[in-house]
């Protein structure tokens, strides 16, 4: 498995992983305030087991789940545990990764974004995927409206809001700050990735 540090900054409209093992905590970090980051976890013995959004909302009954449920893989295993969260508390499962046909249909080629990010990523990770799975957006405000569409809400975490897992399988975590700029307040700031310590 490919070696990272435990602790690394991921840039305004970059990349980054580590790897955490069983027992770890990983949290990220809203350095700046009102910054999504586009999270994954791919089990690292086998890199066709991945945390699954779609898994985990059938599982959970939920949206997105509570303090101290899991987030389960393509195999209903369990791979991150929801554990801490010093945000007010909105993230998203629903949104696939922002791509160039997004924003090239907003008029904007070649805009950085979340998918060619994630494959820079796995690509220094050792992971061959050719898909992309849907991510984990923490910190995202789009909640659905009774009418089925989504409110594009500005991010509300503040800097230094961080959200916390427990690693239930070893794992790599990748996560890139998402580019939106409607979303993100303007521009694409800092996050902070970092595997803690170790539970007991």
């Amino acid at each position: 498995m490919a070696r990272s540090t435990t602790s690394i900054e991921i840039p305004g409209y970059g990349n980054g992983f580590v790897v955490a093992g069983k027992g770890t905590i990983v949290r990220l970090t809203d350095l700046k305030g009102n910054q999504v980051g586009d999270l994954w976890a791919i089990a690292a013995k086998d890199h066709d087991e991945y945390l699954s959004t779609a898994t985990t909302r059938m599982l959970s009954g939920r949206m997105f789940p509570r303090l101290g449920e899991p987030f389960f893989t393509t195999r209903d295993r369990p791979i991150l545990t929801f554990v801490k969260d010093t945000s007010p508390g909105f993230h998203d499962m629903m949104f696939a990764s922002c791509c160039d046909a997004l924003y090239r249909k907003r008029g904007a080629k070649g805009h950085p974004n979340c998918r060619d990010n994630y494959f820079a990523a796995i690509a220094r990770a050792g992971v061959r995927h050719a898909n992309i799975p849907d991510p984990v957006n923490i910190f995202q405000n789009t909640p659905a409206r009774p009418d089925g569409s989504f409110l594009y809400g500005v991010t509300m975490s503040a800097p230094g809001d961080h959200v916390e897992f427990r690693v239930e399988m070893d794992c790599m975590v990748i996560v890139t700050a998402c580019s939106s700029e409607r979303i993100n307040a303007g521009a694409s700031t800092p996050m902070r990735l970092e595997v803690r310590k170790s539970v007991a």
